[in-house]
């Protein structure tokens, strides 16, 4: 990741030319977006004046998020106007415990695609049986339970081995593969395979994404949305894009953090371009992220069928996770 901080620089500065000539200098935008590209509170509205007004981030639409908690399904209430900047809340929505999880019935579905990058294809069907996963992303008030149980390391964003202040229902991230196998473990769960990720979030139509097949804002956590509103990315809280849901309901399976999952990059069967990666090397993640990572050749943050690899000690801002687990007998959909 280390050009990372010279692709953000080069995002403000085509940025701050697109703007009209009075526009502000990198450093002040720095001043409040911070060194690392995190926007680091815009509840203050006011202090966004000089900037934002008349550009092309309105400081009207940037809202103040409310001290009280609110239900995982008035979410929209932080964010009236859908403009879905990162948002911060001092109280958690979804608490300490392990996540909701959503039943996926057995069945068939299209996994993969014919149209995009040589490892996404062909696009085949897989038949899997009936299994739980994550309603939403592991957050970071969650994992910190789990290493305050388990004395584990902390992630390398947490201070004093807790998450920064008003991120407690972000997506935990700075986790390693063992990492997120681990939490699962101490959960009573596992991690997903890469065709369970893609049907839980794909349904069986073979939609490129969760919503459908056409890419809009306003139901992702994307790098291309940041690049619209013009400013940096960051994680948002899980659930925040309600428009974005999967066929089943599990939220941000396109953007926010790329997930883990349980299998090696492989080749999917009948594809008939050699990679020295495929193996028993690297791990798939799913989803894409808040992050353009076009560096390392991983398409764009979005599609059901993106896919990107990883070693397993890997671990960055842009990586989280959800669990799953295998379908009890007699499974019922909701919180197993």
């Amino acid at each position: 990741m280390k050009y990372r901080w010279f692709i953000k620089v080069t995002l403000v500065l085509f940025t701050l030319s697109a703007w009209a000539e009075d526009a502000p200098d990198l450093a002040v935008c720095i001043s409040c977006h911070g060194h690392n590209g995190i926007q680091i509170d815009v509840r203050d509205a006011a202090a966004c004046q000089g900037c934002h007004e008349a550009k092309s981030v309105p400081v009207a639409q940037i809202e103040a998020a409310p001290a009280s908690p609110v239900s995982p399904h008035d979410i929209s209430k932080l964010d009236p106007l859908g403009m879905r900047y990162p948002l911060y809340n001092d109280e958690s929505r979804l608490g300490p415990e392990p996540n909701e999880m959503m039943l996926i019935p057995a069945g068939e579905f299209i996994m993969g695609t014919d149209q995009r990058l040589p490892d996404e294809g062909p696009m085949h069907k897989v038949t899997l049986p009936a299994y739980s996963i994550d309603k939403f992303e592991v957050t970071n008030l969650q994992y910190k339970k789990f290493i305050d149980a388990t004395e584990r390391k902390s992630p390398g964003h947490f201070k004093n081995r807790t998450f920064p202040p008003g991120k407690a229902d972000h997506p935990v991230t700075f986790v390693t593969w063992f990492d997120a196998e681990a939490y699962c473990q101490w959960a009573e769960k596992r991690l997903p395979t890469d065709a369970e990720w893609e049907k839980a979030a794909r349904g069986t139509d073979g939609r490129m994404f969760p919503w459908g097949d056409a890419l809009e804002m306003q139901r992702a956590n994307t790098p291309m949305r940041w690049a619209q509103l013009g400013a940096f990315g960051d994680t948002s809280p899980v659930g925040a894009f309600a428009e974005g849901v999967s066929p089943y309901g599990l939220y941000d399976m396109a953007g926010n953090v790329w997930e883990w999952t349980a299998s090696w990059y492989q080749a999917y069967p009948g594809n008939k371009t050699p990679s020295e990666s495929y193996g028993e090397r690297y791990k798939v993640l799913k989803g894409g992220s808040w992050w353009d990572c076009s560096f390392y050749q991983c398409g764009i943050s979005a599609p059901v069928f993106n896919r990107s690899f990883f070693a397993r000690k890997t671990a960055n801002d842009t990586f989280g996770f959800r669990c799953a687990r295998d379908a009890a007998p007699t499974s019922q959909q909701g919180k197993q």
